[in-house]
């Protein structure tokens, strides 16, 4: 089975990528407006972004809050993470790897191509356009950092960026995130053993029993923990069954601010539903744990909850908690080189 294209498709002007997304008539002028504001940050080919994020930082991070108009959403996701950066300094890169390069992966990639976003028309024909780009993108990943390779939870984020970018676009951002372009590296989250899972829901478990104690110890009660839950969260995060209007909130913000935002999501919705989870025995706590009512689900609701909960700087003393334990349990450890197939300069910043 051969997914490749002789050549990826590729969009490489940001200004081509907000045009190819027309702004529809539409009857609510205020949408209108919020949409020419966008446009004048991003400026010309994303010219002004960087300068408008320095000048006014706290105007940027509301209005990315508040939602990036959709017809934009490509551009500012790239802006944001980095990813424009890297690709531009890595010219041809990713045509090699889709094209010239072999991966031990490609045999579970095409398996799981599938089961990513199943129900979702643009990946819903078998070796069509879109799951074909979705090979493309994780199987230059799987070559690209040979360490990591290809674990199945990998899809969903490639897939949600295949959505709103081209295959090379939506590569780089992968690896902005992953390698760390602008925040920590998420590349944790795959790799064996997934360390950065694991650390991720024991501060998770830590934050329950400090941020809701009454619920955290019914919990104990019941021996639920993160791990029967939230796993999904932190993997994809929030892109696995939860509504695309959510998920696509989550990640404006996500890849703006870094991974707090899963943490502060994930205690909004247990602090929306604390009165019915507590009530709940063993088997109906973990079936609502997994199915949330829809209010729930509505970014409108959720999120101001979840921006309400502050949880930066206790992420920040697990952060230091584990780097002292880490330096007492193997004094003379250091970061290893980095396996990927090619370096990565970091963009200076946003």
């Amino acid at each position: 089975m051969n997914f490749v294209s002789t050549k990826p498709e590729q969009t490489n002007s940001l200004e081509a990528l907000a045009k190819s997304r027309p702004v529809e008539d539409h009857p609510d002028d205020r949408e209108q407006r919020r949409i020419r504001k966008w446009r004048k940050m991003i400026g010309v080919g994303g010219s002004d972004w960087k300068h408008y994020v320095r000048r006014k930082p706290h105007v940027v991070r509301r209005r990315i809050r508040k939602g990036i108009p959709d017809c934009l959403r490509g551009v500012v996701w790239q802006l944001i993470s980095g990813s424009r950066d890297l690709l531009l300094m890595n010219q041809g890169v990713y045509e090699q790897l889709v094209i010239y390069e072999t991966s031990a992966s490609e045999l579970d990639i095409i398996r799981d191509i599938s089961r990513t976003f199943p129900s979702h028309v643009f990946y819903q024909q078998r070796h069509g356009p879109g799951q074909r780009s979705l090979y493309n993108v994780l199987k230059a990943y799987s070559v690209y950092d040979r360490d990591v390779g290809y674990v199945q939870g990998m899809g969903f984020l490639a897939g949600l960026l295949l959505l709103y970018m081209s295959e090379e676009d939506a590569f780089w951002l992968l690896v902005a995130l992953l390698k760390g372009a602008i925040h920590s590296p998420m590349e944790g989250l795959y790799q064996a053993g997934l360390p950065l899972v694991q650390e991720y829901l024991r501060q998770f478990e830590q934050l329950v029993k400090e941020y809701l104690p009454n619920l955290g110890e019914h919990f104990s009660q019941e021996m639920v923990n993160p791990t029967m839950y939230a796993s999904q969260w932190f993997i994809t995060v929030f892109s696995y069954s939860f509504p695309f209007p959510l998920a696509l909130r989550i990640w404006d913000v996500f890849l703006y601010e870094g991974a707090q935002v899963i943490f502060q999501v994930g205690l909004a919705l247990l602090r929306f539903c604390h009165d019915d989870l507590i009530k709940l025995p063993f088997e109906k706590l973990l079936h609502a744990l997994k199915n949330f009512p829809e209010d729930a689900m509505n970014p409108d609701i959720l999120l101001p909850l979840a921006f309400s909960i502050k949880v930066s700087k206790r992420l920040e003393e697990f952060k230091r908690e584990d780097e002292m334990q880490s330096k007492k349990s193997s004094p003379q450890s250091g970061l290893s080189a980095s396996s990927s197939s090619l370096p990565i300069q970091k963009p200076a910043d946003h």
